[in-house]
């Protein structure tokens, strides 16, 4: 049950960005301030930098209606993001207790947390703590990652931006490749961001259209990765056509589950959460191929393009990340704790989507993958029930606000120096 007398909400930003994360927070403040919170706080860099003491009164941010219409337009995480995962509270109860000292100093009764697989954890890990101790804070989780692979959710808002991006991209890819002539052929790989779920590949199938062929095979992480079929696959492509555009996932992987990254170099990166850096797939098959068949190759890595490209967001997932955002604040405000709201999807035609709460419990730390009847039996393209799924999600387009021909974002100066 709600506080009788509301006082302050904090809200945060962790994980890797996307083009409508900004819109899920112009979301939240504007529920906030409309439900009769006074202050509406961001965190700098997610929970590790509210445990710095490190965050913003949102009011001086987000201070007119272009404010707020610049924000939603604006890539990247505007508060700054973080990995940073909370330790167990047996672990280390002393982060738990600085945390909330923190919040109850601010006076807050809401945090909000906006993020995905790994920010859940966190509400999880605080709404936890807040029940065993007695504390009357509310948690509440707000989706979001381009990956697509939260559980419970019909999908993420992040993701249909992303797979609009994919789709144009590839589509342009396409096109240019028919303008080159090459005495061998050639082949381009298109390395799409994915782990363990392929999502965000399988969105090169959008490229498909009355005006291009879309893409003539795309590898997702679901299935082992066989290089030698992926070779004779190029192969026969070659000798239809001279130009062959191939989408793989970053995380594509071998029968035994070593990634195919890292046949050229192991990855130095590791996150807090024990994820390895995937980058160089693209490049290492073309290695393979120009070694093999002799024909030119191109590795195009879209890597952080696809999730910071506002100038090609979908409106579905622009106004989606903004609803959620508001039913996030709504849930927290009316007493909900440990929940994350999710989209449910009502028909694809018209397109009809609402939002419900769930418990975090059974969405954190999960993972959401491609369902494998809606891949090809030989594994190398999507289904049409795929294409049905992701369609809708790309429709609409945001004009960015222009100045001097470039898109304008909410900036307010000196506030990149506290970042």
């Amino acid at each position: 049950m709600a506080n009788n007398k509301k006082r302050n909400v904090i809200v945060g930003q962790s994980g890797g960005p996307t083009a409508a994360i900004n819109s899920s927070l112009a979301g939240v403040y504007r529920t906030a301030k409309d439900r009769g919170y006074n202050k509406v706080y961001g965190m700098l860099h997610g929970v590790q930098g509210l445990l710095e003491g490190r965050y913003v009164d949102l009011s001086e941010h987000i201070q007119s209606g272009l404010d707020a219409e610049l924000l939603k337009r604006t890539p990247s995480a505007y508060l700054g993001s973080c990995r940073y995962k909370l330790p167990g509270i047996n672990e280390n109860k002393e982060v738990y207790e600085k945390i909330f000292d923190i919040l109850e100093k601010l006076e807050i009764d809401c945090f909000i947390y906006i993020g995905g697989n790994d920010s859940m954890d966190t509400i999880k890990k605080l709404s936890d703590y807040a029940i065993v101790f007695g504390s009357d804070i509310r948690f509440v989780g707000c989706p979001k990652t381009i990956d697509n692979d939260l559980a419970l959710t019909d999908h993420t808002p992040g993701y249909g931006s992303a797979a609009k991006y994919i789709g144009t991209s590839v589509k342009e890819i396409i096109r240019d490749g028919w303008s080159l002539e090459t005495a061998h052929g050639q082949v381009m790989v298109v390395e799409i961001m994915g782990r363990n779920a392929g999502w965000l590949t399988g969105a090169a199938a959008l490229s498909k259209s009355e005006d291009c062929d879309g893409p003539d095979a795309i590898y997702l992480p679901e299935l082992p990765f066989d290089i030698q079929a992926f070779v004779d696959k190029c192969k026969e492509l070659l000798k239809k056509k001279a130009s062959v555009v191939v989408a793989v996932s970053e995380g594509i992987h071998t029968a035994d589950g070593k990634y195919i990254c890292e046949m050229d170099n192991d990855p130095d990166y590791v996150d807090a959460f024990g994820h390895k850096q995937l980058t160089g797939t693209a490049r290492y098959l073309c290695s393979v191929l120009a070694a093999e068949i002799g024909c030119k190759t191109r590795a195009i890595e879209l890597s952080t393009l696809q999730r910071a490209a506002s100038h090609c967001a979908s409106r579905v997932d622009i106004l989606e990340a903004y609803e959620v955002g508001g039913a996030a604040m709504k849930a927290a405000d009316e007493g909900d704790t440990g929940k994350m709201v999710v989209i449910k999807r009502l028909s694809d035609d018209p397109y009809q989507a609402g939002t419900e709460v769930k418990d975090v419990h059974k969405i954190a730390n999960d993972e959401r993958l491609v369902p494998r009847n809606w891949i090809t039996k030989d594994g190398t393209y999507v289904t049409n029930e795929f294409i049905t799924y992701v369609r809708p999600l790309i429709q609409g387009d945001v004009s960015p606000i222009m100045v001097d021909g470039i898109p304008r974002h909410l900036y307010r100066k000196g506030f990149q120096d506290l970042l």
